[in-house]
Protein backbone atom coordinates (compact mmCIF):
# COMPACT_ATOMS: atom_id res chain seq x y z
CA UNK A 1 0.00 0.00 0.00
CA UNK A 2 2.87 2.33 0.33
CA UNK A 3 3.80 2.55 -3.30
CA UNK A 4 0.07 3.35 -3.95
CA UNK A 5 -0.21 6.35 -1.38
CA UNK A 6 3.41 7.43 -2.68
CA UNK A 7 1.74 7.42 -5.75
CA UNK A 8 -0.89 9.64 -4.86
CA UNK A 9 0.92 11.71 -3.00
CA UNK A 10 2.65 12.78 -6.03
CA UNK A 11 0.10 13.81 -8.28
CA UNK A 12 -0.87 17.18 -8.99
CA UNK A 13 -4.33 18.37 -9.04
CA UNK A 14 -5.59 17.09 -12.32
CA UNK A 15 -4.13 13.84 -12.56
CA UNK A 16 -6.02 13.25 -9.24
CA UNK A 17 -9.33 14.60 -10.57
CA UNK A 18 -9.17 12.67 -13.84
CA UNK A 19 -8.19 9.19 -11.55
CA UNK A 20 -10.91 10.32 -8.85
CA UNK A 21 -13.65 10.89 -11.55
CA UNK A 22 -12.34 7.28 -13.78
CA UNK A 23 -12.77 5.17 -11.02
CA UNK A 24 -16.41 6.99 -9.21
CA UNK A 25 -17.84 6.66 -12.78
CA UNK A 26 -16.55 2.64 -13.03
CA UNK A 27 -17.58 2.11 -9.65
CA UNK A 28 -20.93 3.72 -10.49
CA UNK A 29 -21.48 2.14 -13.80
CA UNK A 30 -19.28 -0.77 -14.14
CA UNK A 31 -18.15 0.80 -17.79
CA UNK A 32 -15.03 1.34 -19.11
CA UNK A 33 -15.06 5.31 -18.91
CA UNK A 34 -13.97 7.83 -22.00
CA UNK A 35 -11.97 10.85 -22.68
CA UNK A 36 -14.74 12.95 -23.91
CA UNK A 37 -17.29 10.89 -21.10
CA UNK A 38 -14.73 12.60 -18.27
CA UNK A 39 -14.57 16.48 -19.64
CA UNK A 40 -18.63 16.63 -19.01
CA UNK A 41 -17.60 15.50 -15.04
CA UNK A 42 -14.49 17.68 -14.21
CA UNK A 43 -14.96 21.05 -12.22
CA UNK A 44 -11.46 22.03 -14.40
CA UNK A 45 -12.96 23.13 -18.14
CA UNK A 46 -10.06 20.77 -20.12
CA UNK A 47 -10.08 19.48 -23.67
CA UNK A 48 -10.65 15.87 -24.23
CA UNK A 49 -7.29 15.45 -25.59
CA UNK A 50 -5.67 17.03 -22.36
CA UNK A 51 -7.46 13.97 -20.49
CA UNK A 52 -6.69 11.60 -22.75
CA UNK A 53 -3.03 12.45 -21.85
CA UNK A 54 -3.60 12.31 -18.09
CA UNK A 55 -5.12 8.62 -19.02
CA UNK A 56 -2.52 7.36 -20.76
CA UNK A 57 -0.08 8.86 -17.54
CA UNK A 58 -2.21 6.73 -15.25
CA UNK A 59 -2.25 3.57 -17.72
CA UNK A 60 1.48 3.82 -17.53
CA UNK A 61 1.62 4.29 -13.62
CA UNK A 62 -0.46 0.96 -13.61
CA UNK A 63 -3.68 3.01 -12.14
CA UNK A 64 -5.44 2.10 -15.47
CA UNK A 65 -5.94 -0.01 -17.41
CA UNK A 66 -7.68 -0.41 -21.31
CA UNK A 67 -10.11 -3.74 -21.57
CA UNK A 68 -10.39 -3.05 -25.58
CA UNK A 69 -8.60 -1.21 -28.13
CA UNK A 70 -10.24 2.73 -27.99
CA UNK A 71 -12.94 1.45 -25.51
CA UNK A 72 -11.82 3.83 -22.77
CA UNK A 73 -10.26 2.73 -19.32
CA UNK A 74 -11.41 0.75 -15.71
CA UNK A 75 -9.01 1.10 -13.26
CA UNK A 76 -6.73 -1.70 -12.04
CA UNK A 77 -6.46 -3.76 -8.66
CA UNK A 78 -3.63 -1.36 -7.56
CA UNK A 79 -5.99 1.71 -8.85
CA UNK A 80 -8.98 0.47 -6.74
CA UNK A 81 -6.91 0.01 -3.51
CA UNK A 82 -5.34 3.17 -4.38
CA UNK A 83 -8.70 5.23 -4.28
CA UNK A 84 -9.73 2.83 -1.23
CA UNK A 85 -6.98 3.94 0.48
CA UNK A 86 -6.79 7.73 -0.68
CA UNK A 87 -9.63 8.96 -1.78
CA UNK A 88 -12.67 7.15 -0.82
CA UNK A 89 -15.55 8.94 0.89
CA UNK A 90 -17.40 6.97 3.40
CA UNK A 91 -20.91 7.93 3.49
CA UNK A 92 -23.34 8.29 6.22
CA UNK A 93 -25.46 4.94 6.73
CA UNK A 94 -28.79 5.48 5.27
CA UNK A 95 -31.67 5.50 7.59
CA UNK A 96 -33.49 3.14 5.24
CA UNK A 97 -30.63 0.67 5.65
CA UNK A 98 -30.50 1.26 8.64
CA UNK A 99 -34.13 0.50 9.37
CA UNK A 100 -33.88 -2.79 7.30
CA UNK A 101 -31.07 -3.91 9.43
CA UNK A 102 -33.28 -3.25 12.71
CA UNK A 103 -36.23 -4.67 11.69
CA UNK A 104 -34.33 -7.99 10.39
CA UNK A 105 -32.31 -7.94 14.02
CA UNK A 106 -35.39 -6.69 16.34
CA UNK A 107 -37.42 -10.11 16.37
CA UNK A 108 -34.51 -10.94 19.41
CA UNK A 109 -36.07 -14.84 19.87
CA UNK A 110 -33.23 -16.15 21.71
CA UNK A 111 -32.15 -18.28 18.68
CA UNK A 112 -28.59 -17.31 17.80
CA UNK A 113 -28.03 -19.10 14.77
CA UNK A 114 -31.27 -17.94 13.38
CA UNK A 115 -30.81 -14.04 14.12
CA UNK A 116 -27.25 -14.45 12.61
CA UNK A 117 -29.02 -15.84 9.69
CA UNK A 118 -31.47 -13.07 9.42
CA UNK A 119 -28.23 -11.12 9.69
CA UNK A 120 -27.13 -12.57 6.43
CA UNK A 121 -30.48 -12.48 4.51
CA UNK A 122 -30.05 -8.69 5.51
CA UNK A 123 -27.16 -7.96 4.80
CA UNK A 124 -27.65 -9.46 1.17
CA UNK A 125 -30.57 -7.58 0.60
CA UNK A 126 -29.36 -4.33 1.60
CA UNK A 127 -26.26 -4.28 -0.15
CA UNK A 128 -27.22 -6.82 -3.33
CA UNK A 129 -24.65 -8.25 -2.77
CA UNK A 130 -23.28 -11.99 -1.29
CA UNK A 131 -23.13 -11.84 2.84
CA UNK A 132 -20.96 -13.90 4.62
CA UNK A 133 -21.76 -13.97 8.51
CA UNK A 134 -19.00 -16.30 11.18
CA UNK A 135 -21.05 -16.72 14.28
CA UNK A 136 -19.50 -17.59 17.60
CA UNK A 137 -17.97 -20.61 18.73
CA UNK A 138 -20.42 -22.13 21.20
CA UNK A 139 -18.48 -22.23 24.15
CA UNK A 140 -20.45 -23.31 26.63
CA UNK A 141 -19.66 -26.37 29.17
CA UNK A 142 -21.07 -29.49 27.92
CA UNK A 143 -23.42 -31.20 29.86
CA UNK A 144 -24.04 -34.74 27.94
CA UNK A 145 -22.64 -36.72 25.49
CA UNK A 146 -25.09 -39.56 23.76
CA UNK A 147 -24.87 -41.66 20.81
CA UNK A 148 -28.46 -42.84 19.19
CA UNK A 149 -28.67 -45.98 16.42
CA UNK A 150 -31.12 -44.74 12.87
CA UNK A 151 -30.10 -48.26 11.32
CA UNK A 152 -26.89 -50.21 11.32
CA UNK A 153 -25.47 -48.22 8.78
CA UNK A 154 -25.94 -44.73 10.25
CA UNK A 155 -26.11 -43.10 14.08
CA UNK A 156 -25.97 -39.89 15.59
CA UNK A 157 -23.91 -38.38 18.15
CA UNK A 158 -25.62 -35.46 20.25
CA UNK A 159 -24.36 -32.92 22.46
CA UNK A 160 -26.18 -31.08 24.99
CA UNK A 161 -24.75 -28.31 26.87
CA UNK A 162 -25.19 -26.35 29.94
CA UNK A 163 -27.14 -23.49 28.54
CA UNK A 164 -29.57 -25.76 26.88
CA UNK A 165 -27.94 -25.61 23.30
CA UNK A 166 -28.34 -29.07 21.26
CA UNK A 167 -26.19 -29.99 18.65
CA UNK A 168 -25.58 -33.09 16.35
CA UNK A 169 -23.63 -35.00 13.51
CA UNK A 170 -24.32 -38.01 11.59
CA UNK A 171 -21.90 -40.76 11.28
CA UNK A 172 -21.51 -44.10 9.52
CA UNK A 173 -21.11 -46.50 12.90
CA UNK A 174 -18.38 -49.78 12.91
CA UNK A 175 -20.27 -52.91 11.68
CA UNK A 176 -21.18 -54.90 15.01
CA UNK A 177 -22.59 -52.10 16.89
CA UNK A 178 -25.11 -52.72 19.72
CA UNK A 179 -27.21 -50.73 22.20
CA UNK A 180 -24.37 -51.50 25.07
CA UNK A 181 -21.43 -50.42 23.25
CA UNK A 182 -23.26 -47.27 22.72
CA UNK A 183 -24.32 -46.57 26.42
CA UNK A 184 -20.71 -47.88 27.17
CA UNK A 185 -19.09 -45.44 24.34
CA UNK A 186 -21.60 -42.21 25.95
CA UNK A 187 -20.55 -43.39 29.80
CA UNK A 188 -16.51 -43.39 28.66
CA UNK A 189 -16.87 -39.68 26.66
CA UNK A 190 -19.40 -38.53 29.46
CA UNK A 191 -16.30 -38.96 32.35
CA UNK A 192 -14.54 -37.08 30.15
CA UNK A 193 -16.12 -34.78 29.19
CA UNK A 194 -18.92 -33.35 31.29
CA UNK A 195 -18.46 -29.17 32.55
CA UNK A 196 -15.85 -28.64 30.00
CA UNK A 197 -15.69 -26.31 26.46
CA UNK A 198 -15.77 -28.28 22.93
CA UNK A 199 -12.54 -26.06 22.91
CA UNK A 200 -10.97 -27.49 25.88
CA UNK A 201 -11.94 -31.20 25.29
CA UNK A 202 -10.50 -31.08 21.69
CA UNK A 203 -7.61 -29.90 23.13
CA UNK A 204 -6.59 -33.33 24.79
CA UNK A 205 -9.52 -35.62 23.95
CA UNK A 206 -7.66 -37.98 21.83
CA UNK A 207 -4.93 -38.43 24.29
CA UNK A 208 -6.70 -39.08 27.43
CA UNK A 209 -8.78 -41.94 25.14
CA UNK A 210 -5.72 -43.90 24.33
CA UNK A 211 -4.58 -43.66 27.56
CA UNK A 212 -7.67 -44.76 29.10
CA UNK A 213 -7.88 -47.38 25.93
CA UNK A 214 -8.08 -50.77 28.25
CA UNK A 215 -11.30 -49.23 30.23
CA UNK A 216 -14.12 -49.73 26.82
CA UNK A 217 -14.03 -52.58 24.81
CA UNK A 218 -12.62 -52.77 20.85
CA UNK A 219 -16.60 -51.93 19.72
CA UNK A 220 -16.99 -49.03 22.03
CA UNK A 221 -13.64 -47.72 21.24
CA UNK A 222 -14.42 -48.05 17.66
CA UNK A 223 -17.59 -45.88 18.13
CA UNK A 224 -16.01 -43.08 19.84
CA UNK A 225 -13.25 -42.77 17.25
CA UNK A 226 -16.15 -42.82 14.84
CA UNK A 227 -18.14 -40.23 16.50
CA UNK A 228 -15.25 -37.55 17.07
CA UNK A 229 -14.16 -38.17 13.20
CA UNK A 230 -17.52 -36.80 12.57
CA UNK A 231 -17.79 -33.94 15.08
CA UNK A 232 -14.50 -33.11 13.49
CA UNK A 233 -14.93 -33.02 9.89
CA UNK A 234 -18.51 -31.36 10.08
CA UNK A 235 -17.68 -29.92 13.28
CA UNK A 236 -18.55 -26.70 14.94
CA UNK A 237 -16.15 -24.79 13.27
CA UNK A 238 -16.83 -25.40 9.69
CA UNK A 239 -20.77 -25.47 10.44
CA UNK A 240 -19.75 -21.57 11.57
CA UNK A 241 -19.77 -20.07 8.29
CA UNK A 242 -23.37 -18.64 6.76
CA UNK A 243 -23.35 -17.81 3.25
CA UNK A 244 -26.45 -15.55 1.97
CA UNK A 245 -27.20 -13.77 -1.67
CA UNK A 246 -25.16 -16.29 -4.13
CA UNK A 247 -27.68 -15.48 -6.67
CA UNK A 248 -26.73 -11.59 -6.33
CA UNK A 249 -22.95 -11.75 -7.48
CA UNK A 250 -24.07 -14.24 -10.44
CA UNK A 251 -26.71 -12.35 -11.25
CA UNK A 252 -24.83 -9.31 -11.87
CA UNK A 253 -22.22 -10.68 -14.43
CA UNK A 254 -22.86 -12.25 -17.38
CA UNK A 255 -19.34 -13.09 -18.51
CA UNK A 256 -19.46 -16.97 -18.78
CA UNK A 257 -16.08 -17.10 -17.44
CA UNK A 258 -16.08 -15.35 -14.62
CA UNK A 259 -19.98 -16.20 -13.67
CA UNK A 260 -17.46 -20.00 -13.67
CA UNK A 261 -15.85 -18.55 -11.37
CA UNK A 262 -17.85 -16.95 -9.07
CA UNK A 263 -19.70 -19.83 -8.89
CA UNK A 264 -16.29 -21.80 -7.95
CA UNK A 265 -15.81 -19.34 -5.18
CA UNK A 266 -19.40 -19.65 -3.62
CA UNK A 267 -18.95 -23.98 -4.26
CA UNK A 268 -15.95 -23.41 -2.19
CA UNK A 269 -17.75 -21.59 0.55
CA UNK A 270 -20.51 -23.65 1.04
CA UNK A 271 -18.80 -26.90 0.97
CA UNK A 272 -16.25 -24.78 3.97
CA UNK A 273 -13.57 -25.71 2.37
CA UNK A 274 -11.91 -21.63 2.80
CA UNK A 275 -13.29 -21.08 6.25
CA UNK A 276 -9.51 -21.36 7.84
CA UNK A 277 -9.04 -17.80 5.57
CA UNK A 278 -11.63 -16.40 6.31
CA UNK A 279 -11.20 -17.37 10.07
CA UNK A 280 -7.71 -14.97 9.61
CA UNK A 281 -9.65 -12.11 8.06
CA UNK A 282 -11.09 -11.59 11.58
CA UNK A 283 -8.27 -11.71 14.11
CA UNK A 284 -6.67 -8.43 12.60
CA UNK A 285 -8.31 -6.62 15.42
CA UNK A 286 -11.61 -4.23 14.96
CA UNK A 287 -12.91 -2.51 12.28
CA UNK A 288 -13.86 -2.52 8.60
CA UNK A 289 -11.30 -3.91 6.40
CA UNK A 290 -11.26 -3.88 2.33
CA UNK A 291 -10.17 -6.58 0.20
CA UNK A 292 -10.02 -6.39 -3.68
CA UNK A 293 -9.37 -8.92 -5.87
CA UNK A 294 -6.16 -11.35 -5.42
CA UNK A 295 -5.18 -9.38 -2.20
CA UNK A 296 -6.28 -12.55 -0.43
CA UNK A 297 -6.66 -16.10 -1.79
CA UNK A 298 -10.13 -16.92 -1.02
CA UNK A 299 -11.28 -14.37 -3.43
CA UNK A 300 -8.66 -14.09 -5.95
CA UNK A 301 -9.77 -16.61 -8.74
CA UNK A 302 -13.35 -14.85 -8.94
CA UNK A 303 -11.74 -11.37 -8.47
CA UNK A 304 -13.97 -10.21 -6.17
CA UNK A 305 -13.60 -7.70 -3.34
CA UNK A 306 -14.94 -8.12 0.24
CA UNK A 307 -16.05 -5.66 3.14
CA UNK A 308 -15.53 -6.99 6.09
CA UNK A 309 -15.76 -6.55 9.83
CA UNK A 310 -15.41 -8.37 13.29
CA UNK A 311 -18.05 -8.17 16.09
CA UNK A 312 -16.42 -8.76 19.82
CA UNK A 313 -18.32 -9.88 22.79
CA UNK A 314 -18.71 -7.93 26.32
CA UNK A 315 -14.96 -8.61 26.79
CA UNK A 316 -14.00 -6.95 23.53
CA UNK A 317 -12.95 -10.20 21.93
CA UNK A 318 -13.39 -11.06 18.67
CA UNK A 319 -16.14 -13.65 18.51
CA UNK A 320 -17.27 -13.43 15.00
CA UNK A 321 -17.36 -11.32 11.47
CA UNK A 322 -20.01 -9.61 9.14
CA UNK A 323 -18.99 -9.17 5.05
CA UNK A 324 -19.82 -8.48 2.27
CA UNK A 325 -18.91 -9.65 -1.54
CA UNK A 326 -19.23 -8.32 -4.23
CA UNK A 327 -17.62 -7.77 -7.99
CA UNK A 328 -14.80 -5.54 -7.90
CA UNK A 329 -16.25 -1.89 -8.67
CA UNK A 330 -18.55 -2.33 -5.48
CA UNK A 331 -20.01 0.75 -3.50
CA UNK A 332 -17.91 0.83 -1.15
CA UNK A 333 -18.06 4.07 0.14
CA UNK A 334 -22.09 3.06 0.83
CA UNK A 335 -20.98 -0.82 1.91
CA UNK A 336 -18.75 0.13 4.14
CA UNK A 337 -20.99 2.02 6.87
CA UNK A 338 -23.31 -1.04 6.68
CA UNK A 339 -21.02 -3.58 7.28
CA UNK A 340 -19.53 -1.26 10.51
CA UNK A 341 -23.30 -0.81 11.55
CA UNK A 342 -23.80 -4.60 11.36
CA UNK A 343 -21.04 -5.41 12.93
CA UNK A 344 -21.54 -3.09 15.99
CA UNK A 345 -25.41 -4.56 16.43
CA UNK A 346 -24.61 -8.05 16.25
CA UNK A 347 -21.79 -7.28 18.86
CA UNK A 348 -24.05 -5.52 21.66
CA UNK A 349 -27.19 -8.22 20.94
CA UNK A 350 -24.96 -10.97 21.51
CA UNK A 351 -23.04 -9.00 24.74
CA UNK A 352 -26.61 -8.26 25.94
CA UNK A 353 -27.24 -12.24 26.12
CA UNK A 354 -24.13 -13.19 28.21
Amino acid sequence: MTDANNILKDMNDRSRDVFRAVVESYLESGDPVGSRTLTRSLSEKVSAATVRNVMQDLEFLGLLDSPHVSAGRVPTQLGLRMFVDGLLEVEDLKAQDREKIDATLGRNSGDVSGMLDRVGAALSGVTQGASLVLTPKHEAEIRHIEFVSLGHDRAMVVLVFSDGHVENRLFTPPPGQTPSSMREAANFLNALVEGRTLSDVRLDMQEEIATRRQQIDNLAHQLIESGLAAWEEDGSDQARLIVRGRANLLADNGVTEELDLIRSLFDDLERKQDIAEFLELTEEGEGVRIFIGSENKLFSLSGSSLVVSPYMNADRKVIGAVGVIGPTRLNYGRIVPIVDYTAQLVGKLLSDRS
